[in-house]
């Protein structure tokens, strides 16, 4: 049954990678919208998130920085985060640094502080 779920995982995640490769997100009505932006006018720390991943498939870093840039600054420390994962076992170290509250609250913080200072550098 593992076998079955990692190959399903699998499978949905190269699904995904396709339709974000050949879609727009900015400019396909079946993406879904921020309902945070559309209710307060303000972005949320996950706006521009889709049309990001859509850069980054086609090799547009700068573009992707432009959308939002603490996703794309955020990807090594999420591929720290699946190699923990997968190698939970022979490196659990490794895994309790990386999952500890300490590290949680400095993720906290920096997201927080990533929602505020974007509304208010495109508020001037």
């Amino acid at each position: 049954m593992n076998r079955c779920l990692i190959i399903l995982l699998l499978l949905a995640i190269a699904v995904g990678i396709c339709i974000y490769f050949y879609f727009d997100p900015g400019d396909s009505a079946f993406f879904p919208r921020c309902p945070f932006l559309t209710l307060t006018g303000l972005q949320c720390p996950g706006c521009g998130s889709q049309r990001a991943i859509h850069a980054l498939l086609h090799g547009d870093i700068a573009g992707a920085w432009s959308k939002n840039a603490l996703l794309v600054a955020s990807l090594p420390f999420v591929g720290l985060l699946l190699f923990s994962e997968v190698m939970r076992l022979r490196y659990p170290g490794l895994y309790r640094k990386v999952n500890s509250g300490i590290v949680i609250k400095i993720c906290f913080v920096v997201v927080v502080a990533w929602w505020i200072a974007r509304n208010v550098v495109n508020s001037h």
